[in-house]
């Protein structure tokens, strides 16, 4: 898609969290609906006490109205760029330009976190309603969508640490009907395509912990640059809808911790997966039949350094511009084993230590070739794949699949192995540069931006 165009100039607005009181360019917020930022709104959560005619909510799902009320909403309701900065203990930053937003190219909300720690036990702890959707909800789309011109950006300010910890909101009906109302699974969701990126140097931090998913949009997301940890007892990072939504990352360095209850995936886009370029470490529930990368339309390897593991691997798109190497093993490894990836000649491209189980890797980089045969040790015990794939080694052990505990620390930098049936292939593209890992841990990258969207608007 086209872009529409420069966004118009409009004045940065700050807002200061506190538990003490919000406050917007140095003056108390205002309860005004017509202000561009207000405080005041009631939450959306979902509400204990009702029937199965409210929704599809379980008692763990449920909140009391005592708990809810205790948050403050601080709601934009304007497009231009806001700076938020502060601690909330129990809030929402919600973005809600109104229903027209969506087809209007100016309809555009920077949100730049600038040592941002915000808390919501209710709900998402950031959410976009309402904003510019950049891109069309049709069967036709492929992988390649361009966000630019997307309503909602969230933007890491440079060196800036930011936290979210945040929950969801379960299915709710429509009065007398079982259509959704209300749906919102992660702690950072959008219902429009989103973009997230760091500013000129990428060095901004954002931690999110998740009491369901952690990264979310219904329709397309797209990761540029920045430095983004995600801890979720669910999916790390999703988009919704099927075969149609497209999560692709550019740049950056991305962790996630997923799956900590009883499953999740790393990323999981109900469309298209598409790395081009970052570092991306996607760990997922071992044992529930969860991947490190999840999609259902195709996951694309074109650039940039991937290791994902999980309980199973989805295939990886054949037409991928980098090659790569994807093992599922004989069964569930056990925490902390030590995992080498060496080509040829020996060199290490990866030694990692998992903190977590596994069954299934996928590893890619810019250095691999396709025309290399690379040898995976784990523990010591070796296999080796041929260009093409085919079927690896047999190391020893293995354990059958088990219900998880979801006690499992996050990635320390470590993980996995042993089994059969592993897979190498993809082409040689020029991806984007990106060092990989060569330690015990993910690397931080300078944080590379690919076409990022305006960190705040043009002149």
């Amino acid at each position: 898609m086209e872009s529409s165009g420069a966004i118009p100039v409009m004045e940065e607005i700050s807002i200061q969290l506190s538990d003490d009181g919000v406050s917007v360019d140095n003056e108390p917020a205002s309860e005004d609906p017509e202000s561009a930022v207000y405080v005041g709104a009631p939450i959306v959560y979902y509400e204990a006490g009702h029937d199965e005619s409210y929704g599809e909510g379980t008692a763990e799902d449920e909140h009391t109205a005592e708990e809810a009320d205790a948050h403050t909403v601080i709601t934009i309701t304007q497009p231009g760029t806001y700076r938020v900065s502060g601690r909330i203990s129990a809030g929402q930053i919600a973005v809600d330009l109104g229903e027209d937003a969506k087809d209007d190219p100016n309809a555009i909300v920077n949100l730049i976190l600038d040592g941002a720690d915000i808390t919501c036990t209710v709900a998402p702890a950031i959410i976009f309603y309402n904003v510019y959707e950049c891109e069309e909800e049709d069967s036709s789309a492929t992988w390649e969508v361009n966000t630019a011109d997307a309503g909602a950006n969230l933007i890491l300010e440079d060196d800036s640490e930011n936290t979210v910890r945040g929950s969801y909101v379960a299915r709710i009906y429509e009065e007398g009907t079982t259509d959704k109302l209300h749906k919102y699974d992660g702690a950072v969701y959008s219902k429009m395509s989103m973009n997230v990126s760091g500013r000129s140097s990428g060095t901004g931090r954002l931690s999110i912990t998740a009491d369901n998913e952690g990264l979310d949009s219904e329709l397309h997301l797209t990761i540029n640059s920045g430095i983004i940890s995600i801890t979720s007892q669910n999916d790390g990072i999703n988009t919704n809808e099927d075969n149609i939504s497209v999560t692709t990352i550019n740049g950056g360095n991305v962790t996630i911790n997923a799956g900590l209850g009883a499953e999740g995936d790393g990323i999981d886009s109900n469309g298209y997966l598409v790395l081009n370029g970052g570092t991306v470490f996607a760990i997922a529930n071992g044992r529930s039949g969860d991947s490190g990368l999840d999609s259902s339309s195709g996951t694309y390897l074109n650039g940039g350094t991937v290791f994902a593991l999980g309980s199973r691997n989805d295939p990886i798109a054949e037409d991928s511009r980098q090659a790569y190497l994807d093992f599922t093993f004989n069964g569930v490894q056990e925490a902390e084993s030590v995992i080498s990836i060496a080509d040829d000649t020996g060199i290490e491209l990866m030694n990692y230590t998992s903190g977590r189980e596994y069954a299934s890797l996928v590893y890619s980089a810019p250095e691999m070739d396709d025309s290399i045969s690379y040898t995976v040790s784990v523990d010591g015990v070796q296999m080796e794949n041929s260009p093409g794939g085919g079927p690896g080694g047999n190391p020893p052990g293995g354990e059958p699949p088990e219900t998880p505990d979801g006690d499992t620390p996050p990635p320390d930098g470590s993980a996995p192995p042993e089994g059969d049936n592993s897979r190498q292939g993809g082409g040689r593209g020029a991806p984007p540069d990106a060092s990989a890992p060569s330690g015990e841990s993910p690397p931080e990258p300078p944080g590379e931006n690919s076409e990022p969207p305006p960190a705040e608007p043009s002149e």
